[in-house]
Parts: C-alpha cells; structure tokens; sequence
C-alpha cells in the first residue's frame, strides 16, 4: 500500500517528476512527460503496479521461486510461465530515519540508522540539456555508507501503462564485460544501469549489495523510445554536481529575502519543477487522482496546464524575480490560443494539446479505494469566465514588470475583451469546475471586471487605440451588476452566486485584485461571514459548502472535501490587508506548520483525518503561500514577534 501523501518527497526535471516515500520507494512517475503514462504506478494501487524501492536488507528475506502452486491459489499469486511464484514484500518498507533537500535544490536525501551503521539515498533527476546524450529523462539513485556496513536492497519492479502492461525484460551484455537491463514494451523502453550485480526474480529486478563507510553505489534509469538505439550510459556523479549547480544557479535569482525566505523558496523551487520547459506551460500538480475526499469519486487528473493555476504561479514568479519563466509561459499562452482565442479553453496539454479527453483506468484500485483513477479531465469542455481575468492578469504583471513587449500578446488581449464584452452576463462552471448546473458566479463576475480593468489601463499607458470609452462603461456595468445581484445586505457578504446564500471561499479575492478597497464594509462582512461559516474545527477555510441550503450538493458530486489550502492563505491575506495582521501571522504559520518535513503540500487538507488529501504537490497551494508571505513582509507582520 502507498503512503500517506504527505509521506512522499518530488525530484524531477522539470518535464517530468517522481514520487519518493519515506521508505525509499518511487511510487509515481510517468515517463517521457508528466502527462505520459505512468512506469510505477504504485501509488494508485500496489506493488504490483509498479515502484523502485532501495532501501536497507537486513531484515529481507532473499526472493526465491517456490513451487507450482495449485490453481485454487493462484488469485494471490502471478503467472510466470510454467512457475507461479507469490507477490512478495520486495524490499522492507522501513522509514528513513531523516530526510531532507540538498540545500535549495531538488535532490532529495534520505537516511537510516541500522543496527550496523548509517546509510544515505540521494535521489534525483538531472535537467535533461545536462544529461548524457542531452534530451533523454534519467532518474539517478546514489547509495551512500555512512557508517559501518550495510546490507541494502535494489527491488525495481517496472509496469507500463499505468501498471497494466509487463514489458519484456532482458539483458544486455557490452563488449567490455558489462551489461545493462532493460525493459520493453510497445513505444518504450527503460535502460537500467547500476554499480552492483542484479537478477530477476517474481517479475522484478533485484540487486542485494553491502556498501561501507565513505563507499558509494549508483543506479540510473533512463527512458528512451524502443526504437532509438540505446541511449548513452550515464555519469551518475557527474550529473549530480551538475544537477546542483543548475539548482544553485536558478535559486540565486530569487529577489526575496524577508522573512519566511525557507517556504517561498522551496514553493519557488517547487513551481519550477512544475514547468514544462520545452514549452513552458506549467502543470497544476505531476500527479492524477490523488483524492480530496479518501475512498470517494473527487479524484482528478491534474497533469495540464490550467491558464488560472499557471497565470497566478507566473505572478509568483515575476514578483520574485523569474522573468524568463513568465517570457517562456507567454509563448505558450499564444501557441496554445492561436487561431482560436474566442474558445479559450481553461486548461490544455503541457504542449498546448487541446483534447483532454477523461478516461477511468479500472484495472486500479485506485489510493486507498479512492475510485475511479481517471486520466484526461473533462472539465476542459467547461465554460470559466474567471480565467480571461486572471490571464489578463498575468499579461499585465508582465508588462508592469518589463517584460518586453510582444504585439501578438497585445492584440491577443483585446480579443479576449471581445469575447467577455459579449459574453460576460452569461453563467458558466465557475471557478472549482462544478459538475453542477451553470450559475451566475460571483468570483466569475469579479474577474470579468479584472480583464476589462487591466485592459483598460494597458490602453491608457500606451499609444494603441481601442474602444477605451466604451470599456470604462463595461467595466462600471460589471462591477455594478455584481454589487447589485451578489451581495446580500442583510447579512453583509457577497455570495457564491446571484440569488444564492451560499458562500465561497473565492470572493476573498475581491479586495485582493482590486475589486473593492480592503477597508470597505461589504469586504469586512465577506470575510467574517467565511470565518463564520466555512471554517474548519481546526481554522482552515473550505471552498464552499457541498451540501446547499436546498439540501442538494452544489457542485454536482457526492460526498466531501477537505479544507483548500490556498482559500486559508487568502484568509490570512485578507486579514492584513484589513489590519488584522496578529491574526493573518497566526493562520499563516499554522498553515506553515501543515507541510511536509521537506515543505511540500497537497491541494487540501482533511480536519477529520489530520492528512493532507488532493494532488500533489499542489502549484495552487505553493502560490499563494509566497503571495502571503511576501504581504505579511511588506506589512511588516513578522516584526510583530
């Protein structure tokens, strides 16, 4: 079985990712891309689905083929031909003792203490310009001695297609006397290259090794399509020195240095390994179908580039000092519209692939019974009027902080206008893609009123003409109708949607995008109706209530959710901007206090099982903790303590 979410630390290479637990096991990653088909896919199911455990041996038996078994037994056993042999605990699952990022970097470090001395597991993924050969995605494992001698355990076990196919493995002799192993199946292959002697046993890869103080030993997987002739073998330390350096490198531009510099940078280092940098599009988490809600149906595929996850992570990047992420995330914004910007869909491919078809994959059980696993996302069919806001958005923070100016943007942005300018009374799926009936939603409004505002003022700051005067009349009559038809003045707050009396957590953004002044009353009432009525036992903030006051769930889905992440860091946002700063710092740092041991979160969190829950990790949470802190910085909230 899995891990808890929380349990797993990232490495990637910024076109894919893996997934390593606390026992050393991979449970996740797809290879070529994020959006390809996993290799291990454990984590969505078992062993048997695939994972690459190294860890400590002492206490694992040495897999052996047993005797046929009757065919009365064969449901807890696996064909092998002729011999059926059982699914073994292929390596223990023993929790390293510590673990940690290498500095501001993405090579994760994991140690145990054995009763026979210390060992250390450095794991990482090198950019691929830096890999041998250039172009082909590597995941490199360092096996360290400490202390002592230690027994440790290779068990690789690789499953194609998300765990459904067993690819052929074989081995390779080379001139030299070596070998490699690899693994094919249909369009691909995996090379595996290591320092110790392997051997197949129960359709798995093993290698058994003792390594000593101050002795290191190193495996490498490398992915290449079954066509192409081997790919080259690889330098294991080499690519580490280089791994390091590139992330010392990109870390040095970060233009923060308040307090809280720890969580921004590693949510920095986070957003960048979420890049897809052939392209620069920027998937909202590497992971699909991780639930908001363990053992139900709230399990989404989260491998695409949503425009309002990747918008918000650019203004992140930007105010940090990223310019270039914010050129590259611009370049695929007009690759991904092009030809049709009035059908702005709110989310693509990491290529800007427009069919995102959804698919159930029910050879998985899915994590812990959460099913279906699904892969595609139908909700890239939806209408979101909010995401022409929040794109304009990030053009505008572009232009505001220097990024050169690009005519097809420009022009790219009064259409955009067009449409809203024509559509904007319409309801849509808003922004948590309810599977609901369209509505009248609020936050969709509001952002509406944001694409036409920067518009507008991108109009008045430059020499190109447009239907300015006509806009400003746009604008007045979107924020207007919103303050007329979303707001209720009986109990001062706004409203999820017109008519409604639910709330959402989403209209926090009003004084946050400059809808209204922080310090205006329906602002004040909004936010202490949310701490009212969308809190946690705990004190985080929920999307939105599931179950309406009609009895009905509003979003169209059975069961619950968990209390969103990056709806508490708005809280804790809106809280200074209102003076109430003591209480912003609190409810930030709590927050702090829920990620991982190496500062990684998840989309939610669940106040009943004290777990985080969702994809992970989750862009749409890492964005708006450094939006937080770099408010609670310029507030000078931390100075408080």
């Amino acid at each position: 079985m899995a891990g808890r979410i929380e349990d797993y630390a990232l490495i990637g290479d910024m076109q894919t990712a893996a997934l390593v637990s606390r026992d050393g096991a991979v449970d996740w990653l797809c290879l070529p891309r994020f959006d390809s088909p996993a290799v291990f896919a454990g984590l969505l199911g078992t062993d048997e689905h695939g994972f690459w455990r190294i860890g400590p041996a002492d206490e694992a038996p040495a897999p052996a083929a047993l005797p046929r078994m009757e065919p009365a037994e064969f449901s807890e056993f696996e064909s092998t031909g002729e011999l059926r042999i059982p699914v073994t605990a292929h390596a223990p699952a023993v929790p390293a003792d510590r673990r940690r990022y290498r500095g501001d970097s993405l090579i994760l470090e994991q140690e145990w203490d054995t009763p026979h001395g210390g060992v250390r597991v450095i794991d990482f993924m090198p950019p691929r310009h830096l890999t041998e050969g250039g172009g082909v995605p590597q995941m490199i494992r360092i096996v360290e001695g400490l202390s002592g001698r230690v027994r440790m355990r290779s068990a690789l076990r690789m499953r194609f297609s998300y765990g459904r196919v067993v690819p052929w493995v074989h081995r390779i002799d080379e001139p030299d006397g070596s070998y490699r192993t690899v693994a094919v199946a249909g369009p691909d292959s995996v090379w595996l290259d290591g320092e110790a002697e392997s051997y197949g046993r129960n359709l798995t890869t093993y290698s058994d090794f003792t390594v000593g103080e101050g002795e290191r030993v190193a495996f490498a997987l490398t992915w290449q399509a079954s066509h192409l002739p081997a790919p080259d073998r690889p330098d294991p330390e080499a690519a580490l020195e280089a791994t390091e350096e590139f992330w010392r490198g990109w870390v040095a531009q970060c233009t923060f240095a308040g307090a809280y510099r720890e969580p921004v940078v590693r949510s920095l280092i986070t957003l960048k390994a979420l890049t897809y940098a052939p392209t620069g599009g920027i998937v909202a988490a590497p992971t699909t179908s991780l639930p908001e809600d363990i053992g139900g149906v709230r399990n989404w595929d989260y491998r695409y580039t949503w425009l309002r996850d990747a918008a918000i992570t650019l203004s992140s990047l930007l105010r940090t000092g990223y310019r270039e992420e914010a050129r590259a995330w611009r370049e695929w914004l007009l690759r991904a519209v092009a030809g049709d910007p009035e059908n702005l869909q709110i989310m693509y491919g990491i290529a800007g692939e427009r069919e995102l078809g959804e698919m159930e994959l029910d050879w998985l059980p899915g994590y812990e019974g959460s099913a279906p696993v699904r892969t595609g996302n139908g909700a890239a069919d939806q209408l979101q009027l909010d995401v022409y806001g929040e794109v304009v958005e990030a053009l505008h923070l572009a232009h505001m902080t220097g990024l050169a100016r690009s005519d097809h943007a420009h022009m790219l942005q009064l259409k955009l206008i067009g449409y809203l300018e024509k559509h904007w009374t319409e309801p849509d799926e808003g922004i948590w893609e309810v599977r609901g009936p369209r509505r009248h939603f609020v936050h969709s409004k509001v952002m509406a009123w944001v694409a036409v505002d920067r518009t507008i003022k991108l109009l008045e700051g430059t020499p190109t003409d447009g239907p300015i005067e006509r806009w400003r009349e746009l604008r007045d009559s979107i924020h207007r109708d919103v303050c007329e038809k979303g707001y209720d003045a009986e109990r001062n707050t706004f409203t999820q949607y017109y008519g409604g009396r639910e709330l959402d957590a989403s209209l926090l953004l009003i004084p946050q995008v400059g809808f209204l002044p922080p310090d205006d009353k329906r602002v004040i009432g909004t936010i202490e109706a949310i701490q009212r009525e969308l809190l946690t036992e705990d004190g985080f903030v929920l999307r939105y209530p599931t179950h309406g006051t009609d009895g009905r769930n509003v979003d169209g889905l059975p069961g619950d959710e968990g209390a969103f992440l990056a709806c508490s860091f708005w809280l804790a946002d809106d809280l200074a901007m209102i003076g109430r700063v003591g209480e912003a710092r609190e409810l930030f740092e709590k927050l702090l206090a829920l990620r991982n041991d190496v500062g990684l979160l998840a989309e939610e969190w669940d106040p009943q099982r004290k777990r985080q829950v969702g994809n992970f990790p989750q862009a749409f949470s890492h964005v708006p903790l450094i939006d937080t802190a770099l408010r609670l910085n310029a507030s000078g909230a931390y100075q408080e303590r």
